[in-house]
């Protein structure tokens, strides 16, 4: 028996790392300080803008002019727009987002602010006023917003450098999460791998040894085994979640008696959230049918002109509870393009598709008379993307949890699809949208509303293109030590 006064190299290794852990987390304590200073200067920054704006254009200019407390009333306005939007569109998260998804979701905020602001100062002049100010605004603003994601990223990563991590696995799927990390170099650096079936010992001296683990895709009693080993040395822990995971969070915490207890509902959403949501369909799709008429009408127009075909697409999909319904699409393929009967998901580069139907495609415009969808009440504004029978039929012989998205109705847009690509493989789609199903609100749903705007207007890259830019960058890294 090993005596108290000869530890174990393992807990000699515990005890360095506790005492290198607990000075890495003094130093990470400042870390919300320092993202939220950040965050102040920059709304400062721009609302100061802005103030300048008003009170040189358009104060005195407006037909009953506002006294002190009425400008700065107008003032904290915009400035809890800039805070509201860049909240929806993760602005602020400094160090969580690469940069250009940092500039690119800062970009869309201010446009976002800057509309309504110029709507706001028309009400209050009771007039539409004149719209050169702002876009001068608009464009200061983008520098503004350029030159502080630039060098606050800087500092952020001079005092928080790539963590460095192991990846304990149970499976070769482990790899396409090393390879999504991998293309995060500023924030992750997976230093060492280690197969689950190493002996237990190996596998914690290796964890000791680095900031943070990657559990994925091993058994759930081990991986609890190793979950509870870094809770007691306070290691950073990133987990692949399984489908079982993903519901459990969606519990409610109860107490029986001294007891705790998780309740997992596991119906869907409850009468009060359905009333919320299908009222919020009717309001939204009615909005969005009058104001997008003019580009559908257009897009009519260019699918029939292209090849003379039908304008309307239908094809069988399911919703809520496997109800079958028919989904409306403008024709983006050309007529009969499944003459064979076989239901074939479309590619990226897919020889069927039209050229008009590529533009259509690319900024989801084929995707707009699902309002009318939604106005029906087949389908909602956010939820999975329907699928076909026969493509659910095929999924579920791979993944009989893959009818549990149908716990809601299908989506005109989804949280797969704001945060996934264009070959996210079908079953982490599946797992976000149970996070989406688990965590249902409607603040949810205006975020993921946004978000798709975002989407629509810089499609994320593929994974392939993905494993090229990374191949790419390590090539020339290679070439530069040569």
């Amino acid at each position: 028996m090993q005596s108290a006064k000869n530890p174990t190299s393992t807990e000699r290794r515990g005890r360095c790392s506790l005492k290198f852990l607990r000075k890495m987390s003094k130093r990470d304590k400042y870390k919300r300080l320092i993202t939220f200073a950040s965050a102040l200067v920059l709304m400062g920054i721009l609302t100061g803008i802005f103030a300048f704006v008003w009170y040189k254009e358009y104060s005195s200019t407006i037909v009953l002019p506002y006294y002190r407390r009425g400008n700065w009333t107008l003032i904290a306005i915009y400035c809890l727009l800039i805070w509201l939007f860049f909240k929806a569109y993760g602005g602020f998260k400094l160090g969580y987002l690469k940069k250009t998804d940092m500039l690119y979701s800062q970009m869309i905020s201010m446009v976002c602010v800057n509309t309504v602001s110029y709507f706001l100062i028309s009400l209050i002049g009771r007039d539409f006023m004149k719209v050169a100010p702002i876009l001068q605004m608009t464009f200061v603003h983008f520098g503004v917003i350029a030159i502080w994601t630039v060098l606050t990223g800087k500092l952020y990563f001079l005092i928080y450098p790539p963590r460095k991590l192991v990846i304990v696995y149970g499976s070769s799927q482990a790899a396409a999460l090393v390879m999504k990390m991998s293309q995060r170099v500023d924030k992750y650096m997976i230093c060492e791998s280690v197969s689950v079936s190493e002996p237990a010992d190996k596998v914690r001296e290796l964890i000791l040894k680095y900031e943070g683990v990657i559990i994925c895709d091993i058994p759930a009693e081990l991986r609890n085994d190793y979950l509870k080993f870094c809770f007691e040395h306070s290691i950073r822990t990133y987990i692949a979640p399984k489908i079982s995971d993903i519901i459990i969070r969606g519990a409610d915490d109860i107490r029986l008696f001294d007891t705790p207890l998780l309740l997992c509902r596991n119906y869907g959403l409850d009468f009060e959230a359905r009333a919320v949501k299908r009222v919020f369909d009717i309001v939204f799709s009615l909005v969005c049918i009058i104001v997008l008429s003019p580009i559908m009408l257009i897009s009519a127009i260019a699918v029939k002109l292209c090849d003379g075909g039908p304008v309307l697409y239908k094809q069988k999909r399911l919703t809520i509870d496997e109800k079958v319904f028919h989904v409306l699409k403008f024709r983006s393929m050309i007529v009969d393009a499944e003459k064979d009967g076989k239901a074939r998901l479309a590619a990226e580069e897919d020889d069927r598709i039209t050229p008009v139907g590529k533009v259509l495609r690319k900024f989801r415009i084929d995707e707009f008379p699902q309002l009318f969808n939604i106005l029906k009440g087949d389908m909602s504004v956010v939820g999975p993307r329907p699928e076909r029978p026969e493509l659910t039929e095929e999924y579920k012989k791979d993944m009989p949890e893959f009818s549990f998205r149908l716990k809601v109705k299908a989506g005109l847009t989804g949280y797969a699809q704001v945060t996934g690509v264009y070959d996210t493989t079908p079953y982490d789609k599946l797992k976000m949208d149970l996070m989406y199903i688990e965590n249902y609100s409607i603040r949810l749903d205006l975020q993921i509303i946004l978000m798709t705007i975002k989407t629509m207007l810089f499609p994320p890259k593929n994974n392939a293109e993905i494993a090229e830019g990374i191949l790419l960058k390590q090539q020339k890294k290679e070439t530069k030590d040569e």
